[in-house]
């Protein structure tokens, strides 16, 4: 008979989610995520078996939150514009919630990490699929302009992501002033801050936006 889990294995996870972003896939030792979840090395291995099998789940569990949130806010009766914004605003919060472990993710596999490699290889196609259909549907609709979706996908990424990761790095750095560095995370790292990107995203790649802002700007 199996031994009860007592929700062990959640524990762990929680425990290797708080603790990856600070040793990172190389640095993080099954010692380490034991202790923090109050769990004995022997019912680490029970349920996970090696340290490579608990990075692969920890990232895992991450990300199919990520993407839970993703999928569930695209609606069949809204238009394909409106979806393409609930898809976004999910990534980006996500993103913003949980810079440091995506951060770390990220820097590990363009580190040669071969697990953060294979992880981003097994699941960006997932969401990067989602984003592609929602833009090539607004394309459809006449809603979004005629550029390469990759391209629409890859400007919004810079616009939402890259101020969560960079800013909040810089922000947290040390290296600016206090109080610089309080008005660079109230500009770039607040969800208020996160939709204004998001519509100014948008409004650029909206069908006719640039004919209505001549006709209704100053020549």
């Amino acid at each position: 008979m199996p031994r009860p889990s007592r929700h062990l294995d959640r524990a762990l996870v929680a425990a290797g989610r708080e603790l990856l972003p600070v040793h990172g896939c190389s640095g993080l030792t099954i010692r380490q995520v034991s202790e923090a979840a109050g769990v004995n090395i022997g019912m680490f291995h029970y349920h996970f078996r090696t340290r490579e099998v608990f990075l692969r789940a920890v990232m895992q569990s991450a990300y199919e939150e990520m993407f839970s949130r993703l999928t569930l806010g695209i609606a069949k009766e809204a238009t394909a514009t409106a979806n393409l914004r609930a898809a976004l605003r999910a990534l980006g919060r996500f993103v913003q919630g949980n810079r440091a472990l995506v951060a770390r993710i990220l820097a590990d596999a363009l580190g040669g990490d071969a697990i953060a490699r294979e992880f981003l290889k097994d699941n960006f196609p997932r969401h990067l699929g989602v984003l592609l259909m929602l833009v090539a549907a607004g394309q459809r609709a006449g809603e979004l302009r005629p550029v390469a979706a990759t391209q629409a996908i890859g400007f919004c990424a810079g616009a939402l992501v890259l101020p969560i990761l960079v800013g909040g790095s810089v922000a947290e750095s040390g290296a600016l002033d206090p109080a610089f560095a309080e008005g660079l995370r109230a500009d770039m790292l607040t969800e208020r801050a996160l939709d204004e990107r998001i519509d100014l995203a948008l409004a650029a790649l909206v069908a006719g936006g640039a004919k209505r802002k001549r006709r209704g700007g100053t020549p």
